[in-house]
């Protein structure tokens, strides 16, 4: 099993699976143990399979390189280095060591925010697709202060007023440490004065973006009543996101977590994938 050594020196495990086109899949690639995390998973929408189901559903036609970052991250926190750059060096890093030159990329939420911000500085991609976040009218400010807010819960943990039912984010508790949500605080600081239209042209390869239409998140107080649209600036600007070169897809009806599991990604991702990178397979 292959390892790349990321921007702090630790090492993250690499699965690779198929053949074919390239695809960087920043996915936990184990299938889900039962127990009491992942049935509270279940009940908040998620499914803890999910990295497990995208890389069975894409290896029959593409070379699958699959890498936990997520849970890398939250278990090796970088809390001052986590920023654009260096987020781009660990995915490169990935791609090196699994040998692949030239690569297609997939991430879902900041992961795809972290996806677009390696299309901008490197030319080896072939195709990138943002799920769960838009490429152009990003919600940086409310992300940060979101994270930013996470993080003081974190450094002062209290008890919910009451148990948070799934889909009650302003109720929910913060069960990370510190360092796990300071590593957040600075990727959005380090993203605040990024303009992500202006960026646009420093992308060159194919391009997909797609968000479920309920995809938006209301905050309470204690989270600075902060508003998280991200299907606005898709049903919004949909039109100059597709004379931007953007392929942009509306998943009707669905949530954050909804338009993330793997039998509404498939659908979208994978013949998208097959169609921009026929020529690879040669």
């Amino acid at each position: 099993m292959p390892t790349a050594v990321l921007h702090d020196g630790s090492a993250i495990e690499i699965e690779v699976h198929g053949d074919g086109p390239a695809v960087l899949l920043p996915v936990n690639p184990a299938p889900a143990e039962d127990g009491p995390q992942a049935e509270e998973m279940r009940r908040w929408g998620a499914d803890p399979s999910l990295g497990h189901s995208l890389v069975t559903g894409l290896s029959d036609a593409f070379r699958v390189i699959a890498f936990d970052y997520e849970g890398h991250v939250m278990s090796t926190p970088k809390g001052g280095t986590l920023t654009p750059d260096n987020v781009a060096r660990d995915l490169l890093a990935v791609a090196d060591a699994a040998g692949a030159d030239r690569f297609a990329y997939y991430g879902y939420s900041w992961l795809a925010l972290a996806g677009m911000q390696l299309a901008i500085r490197t030319g080896r991609l072939t195709a990138l697709v943002m799920g769960g976040f838009p490429p152009a009218g990003g919600p940086y400010a409310e992300m940060l202060a979101v994270t930013e807010a996470a993080h003081r819960m974190a450094a002062a943990p209290q008890e919910p007023a009451r148990p948070a039912e799934p889909g009650d984010w302003s109720n929910v508790s913060v069960s990370a440490s510190p360092d796990q949500t300071r590593q957040f605080v600075t990727l959005y600081r380090a993203l605040q004065g990024f303009d992500d239209r202006a960026a646009q042209d420093r992308i060159t390869c194919p391009r997909l973006c797609f968000a479920g239409s309920a995809d938006r998140i209301e905050y309470g107080p204690q989270w600075g009543d902060v508003r998280v649209d991200i299907a606005g600036p898709l049903l919004r600007r949909r039109a100059e996101l597709e004379e931007l070169g953007w392929q942009a897809r509306v998943l009707d009806g669905l949530d954050h977590m909804q338009a993330m599991q793997a039998a509404r990604v498939l659908p979208v991702v994978r013949p998208w994938l097959a169609a921009v990178l026929p020529a690879l397979r040669d």
